[in-house]
């Protein structure tokens, strides 16, 4: 406001008077400031009202966002080249004798498996003395595991190594001597235990002691007993013969791990069955649906009237948030051909309902999957050219890729738009302060010359009655 608006008001009567009125009693600077700059103070209001809307958008956008990942995620479990219908399930008729693990695409197969012996690790004790501290005599010790070379260990006062505790160090400190020494004591005293660290035949100990015959030192240099020998587990599987060093054996059926556990009874083998895993399926197909539903609830909940506001969520307007309904909606009602029995979701017993989450009919689901498992991979797999899999694979790289994806470019394109309306917020504001500051300046200017008119009221006068008496 210029310096001659304000004289026009304050000569027409438009300025305020303080509350005593009067002349001289100046004006309401701060009141005048605010009405002043009230349709700037409007149009910051709305600019603050965008971003507050902006903010609720990018809100709801990423929390979408999330489930998408999320649904992203669990789709990759059925459409991924390695996925959970690659998983594979094995089955043991004496799960206390034998148990076994399968890779993923392992083959389906039964296999007729005896467990003569398991594999054992060799172990060695020495005779007793009458405590870990106890001095014994002077002389050699000499370890050997398998075919190895055999090692030699000086046991004297000068090594230190002439008590249990002592000597059980120094074989630990061995390098590469491929056995575990330690101190074992009960009520007959303590005594030396060397554990192979391999197991099977290729572990067997072979431990040998000296006592120097020219050591006077009572007891003598203990002498070593076998506890377990290290022989390899036997077994026959299909009627093959098979030994292993390890109760472990990994290599013996292709992708097959398997775990003996006790040796099998005679005439009574053990009957492992590999297939697919149907439970691990099932339940991928269950993470699934509720990853989409959740995604499907988020898109029905911004054009869903709140029944307290009465408004839409604050995505409705959004043409991608639409376009993306769209798109996860048309991949869930996907349905191929030439795929035996399985060619929709509904043909797994999955159904959807008018809102457009899905509903699993669990016995449907189970039939589907034993009846026919390669032609749900099939249906599943990104990899088979139009395949259900391959649809939603692409539908929700469109949709949810973190780089490309239209509700990643969504998302960038609000923070441009947050960024720019801050700034012009920041720049607005700053505007406005110095607007306030120079209105400001001016008022208390014109409050200044109010307050002094009465004084040059009095001074008019005066001179006017000096000239008048004159």
């Amino acid at each position: 406001m210029s310096s001659s608006s304000i004289g026009n008001l304050v000569f027409s009567g438009g300025l305020p008077s303080s509350s005593n009125g009067g002349l001289g009693a100046g004006i309401d600077v701060a009141e005048l400031v605010q009405d002043s700059m009230a349709q700037q103070n409007a149009e910051l209001t709305t600019m603050q009202g965008q971003q507050t809307t902006l903010t609720n958008e990018q809100t709801a956008l990423s929390s979408i966002n999330t489930d998408l990942q999320a649904l992203q995620t669990a789709a990759q479990q059925l459409t991924d080249p390695v996925s959970q219908l690659d998983s594979m399930a094995v089955q043991s008729s004496n799960p206390d004798a034998l148990t076994a693990t399968a890779l993923n695409g392992s083959s389906t197969a039964a296999h007729t498996i005896s467990i003569t012996n398991l594999a054992t690790t060799a172990s060695n004790y020495s005779d007793a003395v009458a405590s870990a501290s106890t001095v014994f005599g002077d002389g050699t010790l000499t370890i050997q595991v398998g075919s190895n070379a055999a090692q030699t260990i000086t046991v004297n006062a000068a090594n230190n190594d002439d008590t249990m505790t002592s000597l059980a160090a120094a074989i630990n400190n061995t390098p590469n001597i491929g056995v575990t020494a330690s101190v074992i004591t009960d009520a007959n005293g303590a005594r030396l235990s060397i554990v192979s660290n391999t197991t099977g035949a290729p572990g067997a100990l072979t431990i040998t002691s000296t006592p120097d015959p020219d050591s006077t030192t009572t007891p003598a240099l203990p002498g070593f007993h076998t506890a377990v020998a290290g022989v390899n587990a036997n077994l026959t599987i299909d009627g093959i013969l098979i030994a292993s060093t390890s109760n472990t054996v990994a290599n013996a059926i292709n992708g097959v791990t398997l775990s003996l556990l006790a040796p099998t009874a005679a005439n009574a083998p053990v009957t492992l069955s590999v297939g697919p895993d149907t439970s691990s399926a099932a339940t991928a197909i269950g993470n699934f649906v509720t990853a989409y539903n959740t995604v499907v609830n988020d898109f029905n909940a911004q054009f869903t009237l709140n029944a307290t506001t009465g408004e839409q969520g604050p995505l409705a307007a959004d043409s991608t948030i639409s376009l993306a309904q769209s798109q996860i909606l048309s991949a869930a009602a996907f349905a191929t051909s030439g795929n035996g029995t399985i060619n929709s979701l509904g043909d797994l017993g999955l159904t959807m309902n008018n809102d457009g989450t899905l509903s699993i009919n669990s016995g449907a689901l189970a039939t589907a999957l034993q009846g026919n498992f390669s032609a749900v991979q099939n249906f599943f797999s990104s990899l088979t050219t139009g395949s259900f899999g391959a649809n939603l694979a692409n539908q929700l790289t469109a949709i949810a890729d973190p780089v490309s994806g239209s509700i990643a470019q969504d998302l960038n394109g609000l923070a441009n738009s947050q960024t720019s309306l801050t700034q012009q917020i920041s720049d607005f504001q700053d505007q406005l302060s110095a607007t306030q500051q120079q209105l400001t300046d001016q008022y208390n200017q014109v409050n200044v010359t109010l307050q002094e008119l009465p004084l040059l009221l009095a001074q008019t006068t005066q001179q006017l009655s000096s000239l008048t008496a004159g």
